[in-house]
């Protein structure tokens, strides 16, 4: 009997973006259809060869708005994937599974937003007019953005292992690095010292300052999955989808599971890890270079962590700037992720995945064979392993 997996049976062959700023000056729909189109103009497919969308349940533009425009005349699958960020990876394994089943041919998967011109994430202010159940418990305390709920996980992070704010600008440091020969990135050519990390304004003291924080963004991001057999005979070389999961576990809510015993690890990422080794048959060691979901640096601390790149508590010593670089033992963000390039709810992350595997980055790694991504964390998330077969 044949095991059941994912595992190489479906490829990413094409990848589109907008530009990425801080005011598009056009529609959240014009941005995902420019990017799907951007993604099929890729991989050397029309619209008609689509038949298959996947989106975030936050996204506006729904997949029969996007499937109009873009003369998508047949789809036979079409879902959303919840929890913000922490959907990135698994619109990919949704679409996998897809193609591994015969349910869809081409699936194309996307998001687009006017995060910065428009609905801002970290700016509640006259936006909720009615509190979510989950909320209720937290924002009459002040607990209504997305940095102050990580901020509450990671001051016990701090305190339990004897972590500094100093500890996570080292993320910062060489997500902006990255960023710095990016042209596409919104910090090109703006690099950071650790000594500027530590200038910056506090946000939440002690634990979060501005440049621990990533951008709000404008922009669009799209990938177009199919079979790893079609994907040889398309355009480009193909990111064969070596492992993809979701994850989450008891007691999860949207970034605030604060009820749990211990707030010093992101359970739901561990979950995930567990699945993507497993499934691809390798090990943390095995990867070349790695998009980890930096919304927030603390939490970059913790997936390695999770990953089973370094035990608990020891990411602190093991995350240093040589190590997280280009030409370090493991590479992070090469397109300077979400603080250095744009904040596209991690869909960007994959993108650069993909040039990784194709030899095509702004700061391409050597010899890349296995790319770890991982989505938005604090909330139930998912991840990928992709490959050069």
């Amino acid at each position: 009997m044949t095991a059941r997996t994912l595992k190489d049976r479906a490829a990413i062959a094409g990848i589109g973006q907008t530009e990425f700023s801080k005011n598009s000056g056009r529609t959240e729909l014009q941005l995902a259809c420019e990017a799907v189109k951007a993604a099929l103009d890729d991989a050397g497919l029309a619209p008609s060869d689509v038949d298959g969308l996947v989106t975030f349940t936050m996204d506006s533009s729904e997949e029969m708005e996007v499937a109009r425009n873009l003369g998508i005349e047949r789809v036979s699958m079409f879902t959303q994937v919840p929890y913000g960020g922490g959907a990135a990876a698994g619109t990919v394994m949704q679409a996998a599974m897809a193609v591994a089943t015969g349910v869809a041919d081409v699936v194309v998967c996307y998001r687009a937003f006017n995060e910065r011109s428009g609905n801002r994430f970290g700016n509640m202010s006259g936006r909720i007019t009615t509190l979510p159940l989950w909320l209720s418990w937290y924002a009459p305390y002040g607990l209504m953005t997305p940095a102050s709920w990580v901020a509450l996980h990671a001051r016990s992070y701090m305190h339990t292992y004897g972590v500094t704010n100093a500890d996570f600008g080292r993320i910062a440091v060489v997500d902006r690095a990255h960023a710095a020969t990016n042209p596409d990135a919104w910090f090109y050519g703006r690099p950071i010292t650790i000594e500027e990390h530590q200038s910056s304004r506090w946000i939440i003291e002690p634990v979060l300052r501005l440049l621990d924080c990533c951008q709000e963004s404008d922009g669009g991001v799209a990938l177009v999955v199919t079979s790893v057999e079609r994907a040889r005979d398309l355009r480009q070389t193909p990111a064969v989808i070596a492992a993809a999961a979701q994850g989450a576990t008891f007691d999860s809510e949207m970034m605030t599971s604060y009820y749990r015993d211990d707030l010093t690890g992101l359970p739901e990422m561990g979950v995930v890890g567990e699945q993507l080794w497993r499934t691809a048959g390798i090990a943390p060691s095995d990867i070349s270079t790695a998009f980890l979901y930096d919304h927030f640096t603390p939490f970059v601390l913790m997936q390695l962590e999770e990953l089973g790149f370094c035990g608990r508590g020891e990411a602190k010593d093991w995350a240093t700037v040589e190590r997280l670089s280009l030409g370090g033992e493991l590479p992070i963000n090469t397109s300077g992720g979400l603080l250095g390039e744009a904040y596209i709810h991690g869909m960007n992350g994959i993108t650069e995945a993909v040039r990784q595997i194709r030899g095509t980055s702004c700061n391409q790694v050597d010899t890349v064979e296995h790319v770890l991504v991982t989505a938005g964390t604090g909330v139930p998330t998912s991840g990928l392993i992709l490959a050069r077969r």
